[in-house]
C-alpha cells in the first residue's frame, strides 16, 4: 500500500510538472500572439493583452461590441465579410492575411487563424482568433512591388533566348513599338532592327559579344511597327547558367527618341547661331581678359569698314583713336563690365571711310568660376536712321503741334538736314493739283532763285525737281552745266557754285506726287549712302507736313464754307460780319443785314426731290452774288436761309439793292425739267439803328423776314419797334422761368445713346424740359438763352447735374444698367469757380465714379478766353469726369480749340446728319469729323439720327455712337426704363 501511495504521489508530481510546463508554454504563446474570443453573432467576448496593445484599445472599449468595429468599414459591409462568418458557422477554420483597423484609424496586417468551437451537440459556442502582426513585412513587400510596377511602367523590357529569338516583352516596350505580343514573340531580334544594320558587321559583333556573356549598353535604333525609327537607351544583360554560358538575354531601356531629336535640333541651332552671328547686320566682336579682340563677325567689317587683319589682336581703343566720345564710351564700358555687369550705351562714331554713324552698344561680360572677367561680348547696332528720325521727327512734330506754318516746319527740316550733313544744301518744293512747283523751304538758297521757279510746271526737262515730280522717281544730275535736264535753268544755280543736284519726289499716302526734296552740292558728285539714309528718314516727315497742309485747307473749306453753294457758312459768316460791323463802327458808315428765306421751298423740295431742291439753292446762291460787291458778304445759314451783309449801305441804297435782288431771284429757271419762279421773303436790319452786334441784327432781320412771310410773301420788310412786342413776351417768359425754378416745374427727359458697333446702350443724355400752365411746353431753345442772359443758367445747370446723378444712382440701386449720363452745361456754368467741388460732392453723395458723368460743352465754352474758365474745365477733367464737344463742326473755332481742351467725345451736329444721305459734301465732312475723332482717339456721337439710312451711313464711316429719334425721343425716367427693358437694336433696324 505504501508503495502504491508513493507511486501515485510520484505520478501526481509528474503530472503537476507537465501541467505547469504546458501552462508556461501556453502563457508564453499567449504573450507572443494576439488572441481574440468572439461570440457566434460576432460580439467580442474577450481579448488578451497582446491583442489590446496591438490594436491600441482598452478592454472596456471593445468587449460587448461587434467584431466589425475592428474592420475596414467598406469590408464590414461587403459580401466577403458575410462569407467569412458563413464559413465559421459551417465549421471551417478561416486562416490567412487579414487587414484590421486600430483605434486611431491606422491599418495593420495580421496573419490569423480563426477556429470555431462547437459544443457536444455541434452548436457553435465561440470563435477563437489567433494572430500575429505582419504589417512591416506586408508594407516592405508592397513597396518593392510598387517600385517594380513603376519601373515596368517607365522602362521597356524585352527578353531573348541565347540565339536572339524574342521570348517576351513588357507592355511599355510593346506600346512604344506599336506591337502586340503575338506579333513579335518567336521572331528574331533582327525583326526589330534596320535591315542595313542587321546585315552589317557591327550587328554580328553585337551578338558575338553578348553570347560571350558581355554586358552591352548604349543607344540603339529600332524600327516601330509603323516604320518610325525609335531610339532606345538600353542595357543588354546576358543571364548565365552555372557553366557561365548565356541562357537568355534581357534588355532594359527607355525611349530617348525625343531627346535625340532635341539634340539634333540643338546642333542645328548652334549651326544657325554661328551663321546668324556672321550674317547679322550688327557688328559683333569678342575681347579677352586683356581687352584684345579675339573674334569679330563679318557684320563688323561691313558696318565699320575694317578688314580682319586690322581688327584681330587690336584693342578697341586703337580702332577709334581721336574719337573722344567713343574713347570715353570704351572706358566707361570696361569700368562697368569689370564689376560683372552688362553695359549699354549710345554714341556717334566715325567709320574707317570717315562717315558718321550712330551706334547702340551692348557689352556682356563672361566670368570664370571666381568671378574674374575672361571675355567680353560686344554688339554694335547701327541706329543712325533711328537717331536721325528721332531728332527730325521730334522737331517736326513739335512744330506741327504748335500749329507752325508749312514753311516753318519744312525750313526746320532743311536746316536739320544741313546740320547733320554740312556738304548739302536742302530744298523742298510743293507740287499743286495743277502740277505747278512752289518753293516752300530752302533756307540756304537765294530768294531770287525761289522766285524764279515759282509756278513753273513740272515736265520731262525741268531741272532735277520738275523732272523728278514728272517721272515720280528720283533724278540725280552729276553735272548741271552739261545735263540737258538743266538746259533752261542752269543759269539760275551755276553762279551760286552749285554743280550737282539729287531730287526725290515726295508722295502722299495714296501715291500722288505732292512735292520734291532736293540736295544740291558744290562740285560734281553723287549722293552717298549716308545722304540716301537722310532722304529715307526725311521723306515721310515732308509728306506728313504737306499732307497736313492739304488736310487743313480741305477741312477749312468743309468747315467754313457751305458744301452745296460754296458760300460762307454760318461760322464764317459770323466772323466776317463781326469784322464788317467793327469797320462800320469805326468809320460810322451804316451797314445792312438781309435775312433771306425762300418761299415754298419745302413744297418744291418735297415734290421735285432733294436734287431739284439742291439745284434751286445753287441757282439762288449764284443770283444773290450778282448784286454783291467785294466788301459785301453773302452766306448760307442752313436749308433755304441766306444772309447778305451790305457794307456802307444806308436806307436808300439797301432798298435799291433788295429790289434788284428780288428781280434777279424771280427770273424763271428750269429745275428738273420744270419752269420755276423763285421767290424770297427778306427781312432787313440796319446798323447801328437796329443793333450793334451781328447776333442782334440777324435776330431782328429774322423777325422782319417772318413778318414779311406772314403779311406779304415775296417782298421785304425793315425791322421796326413794333416788333419788340416779342421782347415783352420774352420778359414775361423770364419771370415765368424764375418761378419754374423755384417751384420745381422743370424735369429731366432722357434720350438714349446707342453704341453703333455693339448695338448696346452707350449712355443717356439728360435734357431739361419745362411745361408751363399757360405757355404749354416751352422749348429749350427759348428758355436756355433767357436763363443765360438773366443769370439763372448756373442754378439750372446745377439742378440738372444733381437730378441726373440722383437718377443714375437710383437706376444703379435697382439694378437698371445705364452706363453713364451726359449733361449739357452753358459757358456761364464754367464761370462758377465752385463747380468742380460741387461735381465732386455729387459723385460722392450718389456713389458714382467720375467716368459715369459726361459734361457737354459748346463752342461758346471753347472760345471763352477767361483763364478761370479753362482752369475750371481742367479741374473737372482731372477728377475723371468726361467732356464732350457738342455740335462739333458747326463752330468757327472748334478745330482750333480742340487741341486745348481735354475732350473725350465729339458730338456730330444733327445738321450734318440730316443732310448726309443727300449731300455728298456733307457726307465727306461727316467722314472728316469721324476721322478726326479716330485719329485723336475720341468717341464720335452722331446727333439727330432719325432713319435707318442715316444710321447705316454712319456705321459704314466708323461712327461710334448714334442718338436720335430713330431710337427714341427724350423720355421721362419711368418711360425710359420701360424702353430699356424692351430695347433690342434689331427692333429699330
Amino acid at each position: 500500500m505504501m508503495m502504491d501511495a508513493e507511486h501515485i504521489s510520484q505520478e501526481l508530481q509528474q503530472c503537476r510538472a507537465s501541467l505547469e510546463e504546458k501552462e508556461a508554454l501556453l502563457a508564453a504563446f499567449s504573450r507572443s500572439m494576439a488572441i481574440l474570443e468572439l461570440a457566434p453573432d460576432g460580439t467580442i467576448l474577450s481579448a488578451n493583452d497582446n491583442f489590446l496593445t496591438l490594436m491600441a484599445y482598452r478592454r472596456s472599449d471593445i468587449v460587448g461590441h461587434h467584431h466589425r468595429m475592428l474592420c475596414n468599414p467598406e469590408y464590414a459591409k461587403s459580401p466577403e465579410y458575410a462569407e467569412f462568418w458563413r464559413r465559421l458557422h459551417a465549421g471551417e477554420v478561416v486562416a490567412g492575411t487579414l487587414q484590421r483597423m486600430r483605434s486611431d484609424g491606422s491599418r495593420l496586417w495580421l496573419e490569423a487563424t480563426c477556429n470555431p468551437v462547437f459544443d457536444a451537440e455541434g452548436k457553435l459556442q465561440h470563435v477563437v482568433s489567433i494572430a500575429a502582426d505582419i504589417t512591416a513585412h506586408v508594407d516592405d513587400s508592397q513597396e518593392n512591388h510598387s517600385v517594380l510596377r513603376a519601373l515596368n511602367r517607365s522602362l521597356g523590357v524585352i527578353e531573348f533566348s541565347a540565339d536572339g529569338v524574342i521570348v517576351g516583352a513588357n507592355s511599355n516596350y510593346l506600346k512604344t513599338m506599336g506591337y502586340l505580343p503575338e506579333e513579335i514573340v518567336g521572331k528574331h531580334h533582327g525583326f526589330l532592327c534596320d535591315p542595313e544594320y542587321v546585315a552589317s558587321q557591327e550587328y554580328e559583333n553585337f551578338w558575338r559579344d553578348v553570347n560571350q556573356g558581355r554586358f552591352f549598353s548604349g543607344r540603339f535604333k529600332r524600327i516601330a511597327r509603323d516604320g518610325r525609327p525609335i531610339w532606345w537607351e538600353a542595357t543588354y544583360t546576358p543571364v548565365l547558367d552555372v557553366d557561365g554560358l548565356p541562357i537568355k538575354i534581357i534588355s532594359i531601356g527607355s525611349d530617348v527618341s525625343y531627346r535625340m531629336v532635341r539634340e539634333q535640333r540643338d546642333r542645328e541651332y548652334q549651326h544657325l547661331l554661328s551663321l546668324g552671328i556672321n550674317e547679322t547686320d550688327n557688328a559683333v566682336f569678342i575681347t579677352n581678359d586683356t581687352n584684345y579682340i579675339v573674334f569679330h563677325n563679318t557684320g563688323f567689317s561691313r558696318m565699320l569698314g575694317f578688314a580682319a587683319d586690322e581688327v584681330i589682336g587690336k584693342r578697341p581703343r586703337e580702332l577709334f583713336e581721336g574719337q573722344t566720345a567713343i574713347l570715353k564710351l570704351i572706358d566707361d564700358c570696361y569700368a562697368v563690365i569689370a564689376q560683372g555687369n552688362s553695359f549699354h550705351g549710345e554714341e556717334m562714331m566715325i567709320d574707317k571711310q570717315g562717315h558718321p554713324l550712330w551706334v547702340s552698344t551692348v557689352v556682356n561680360p563672361i566670368l570664370d568660376g571666381d568671378g574674374k572677367l575672361i571675355n567680353a561680348v560686344c554688339i554694335l547696332t547701327d541706329i543712325t536712321n533711328t537717331k536721325m528720325h528721332e531728332v527730325l521727327q521730334y522737331k517736326a512734330l513739335n512744330a506741327m503741334v504748335r500749329e507752325a506754318s508749312l514753311q516753318e516746319v519744312l525750313t526746320m527740316v532743311c536746316l536739320e538736314l544741313e546740320h547733320i550733313a554740312p556738304d548739302i544744301i536742302a530744298s523742298v518744293l510743293r507740287v499743286d493739283e495743277q502740277g505747278l512747283l512752289h518753293p516752300v523751304a530752302g533756307p540756304r538758297l537765294p530768294e531770287a532763285y525761289n522766285q524764279a521757279i515759282e509756278g513753273i510746271p513740272i515736265g520731262p526737262c525741268v531741272g532735277s525737281c520738275g523732272t523728278a515730280a514728272f517721272r515720280a522717281e528720283p533724278v540725280e544730275v552729276f553735272d548741271i552745266a552739261n545735263d540737258p535736264l538743266w538746259a533752261d535753268y542752269k543759269h539760275l544755280v551755276l553762279p551760286m557754285g552749285l554743280e550737282s543736284c539729287w531730287s526725290t519726289p515726295i508722295k502722299s499716302a495714296d501715291g500722288r506726287v505732292i512735292g520734291t526734296l532736293a540736295f544740291y552740292y558744290h562740285g560734281k558728285r553723287k549722293a552717298d549712302a549716308f545722304h540716301h539714309r537722310l532722304v529715307d528718314v526725311s521723306l515721310h516727315l515732308c509728306a506728313l507736313a504737306l499732307e497736313r497742309e492739304e488736310t487743313r485747307s480741305r477741312i477749312h473749306q468743309l468747315a467754313f464754307y457751305d458744301s452745296l453753294t460754296g458760300l460762307p457758312n454760318r461760322s464764317l459768316l459770323m466772323v466776317k460780319a463781326n469784322q464788317a460791323i467793327a469797320n462800320a463802327a469805326r468809320t460810322r458808315i451804316p451797314l445792312a443785314v438781309l435775312f433771306i428765306d425762300l418761299d415754298r421751298f419745302k413744297q418744291i423740295n418735297d415734290s421735285l426731290g432733294h436734287q431739284a431742291g439742291d439745284e434751286l439753292l445753287r441757282t439762288v446762291a449764284a443770283r444773290l452774288q450778282i448784286e454783291a460787291r467785294k466788301s459785301d458778304i453773302v452766306g448760307r445759314l442752313s436749308g433755304d436761309e441766306f444772309v447778305i451783309v451790305l457794307a456802307q449801305c444806308d436806307l436808300h441804297r439797301v432798298t435799291d439793292v433788295v429790289k434788284r435782288i428780288q428781280a434777279n431771284l424771280s427770273l424763271p429757271c428750269h429745275i428738273a425739267g420744270v419752269a420755276l419762279t423763285p421767290l424770297a421773303s427778306i427781312g432787313i436790319a440796319l446798323f447801328p439803328d437796329n443793333g450793334d452786334t451781328i447776333e442782334i441784327l440777324l435776330h431782328r432781320a429774322d423777325m422782319a423776314m417772318y413778318q414779311t412771310k406772314e403779311k406779304n410773301r415775296g417782298r421785304f420788310s425793315f425791322f421796326s419797334d413794333e416788333m419788340n412786342t416779342q421782347a415783352q413776351e420774352r420778359l414775361a417768359l423770364e419771370g415765368a422761368l424764375r418761378d419754374a425754378l423755384r417751384g420745381g416745374d422743370f424735369e429731366l427727359h432722357y434720350q438714349p445713346q446707342v453704341n453703333v458697333r455693339t448695338g448696346l446702350l452707350h449712355g443717356v443724355e439728360a435734357l431739361a424740359r419745362w411745361h408751363h400752365d399757360q405757355l404749354g411746353q416751352v422749348s429749350p431753345a427759348r428758355f436756355i438763352p433767357i436763363a443765360e442772359e438773366c443769370g439763372l443758367i448756373g442754378e439750372l445747370g446745377k439742378w440738372a447735374l444733381e437730378e441726373a446723378c440722383s437718377q443714375l444712382n437710383d437706376w444703379r440701386r435697382r439694378g437698371i444698367k445705364v452706363p453713364s449720363v451726359s449733361v449739357n452745361l452753358s459757358s456761364t456754368n464754367f464761370h462758377d469757380l465752385d463747380l468742380p467741388q460741387f461735381i465732386a460732392g455729387l459723385l460722392q453723395r450718389y456713389e458714382l465714379s467720375p467716368g459715369d458723368l459726361t459734361l457737354e460743352i459748346t463752342e461758346t465754352v471753347m472760345m471763352d478766353t477767361n483763364p478761370s474758365t479753362t482752369r475750371t474745365i481742367h479741374e473737372i477733367h482731372a477728377q475723371g469726369v468726361k467732356l464732350a464737344m457738342d455740335d462739333f463742326g458747326t463752330g468757327y473755332s472748334s478745330l482750333g480749340y480742340l487741341r486745348n481742351l481735354p475732350v473725350c467725345e465729339l458730338k456730330l451736329d444733327q445738321s450734318f446728319v440730316r443732310d448726309m444721305d443727300r449731300d455728298e459734301t456733307v457726307l465727306a465732312l461727316t467722314n472728316a469729323v469721324i476721322r478726326i475723332g479716330e485719329s485723336l482717339n475720341l468717341i464720335v456721337v452722331a446727333e439727330g439720327v432719325e432713319d435707318k439710312r442715316q444710321y447705316h451711313l454712319l456705321k459704314q464711316q466708323g461712327c461710334d455712337v448714334a442718338q436720335g429719334y430713330l431710337f427714341s425721343r427724350p423720355m421721362l425716367s419711368e418711360i425710359f426704363e420701360h424702353w430699356l427693358k424692351n430695347f433690342k437694336i434689331d427692333n429699330f433696324l
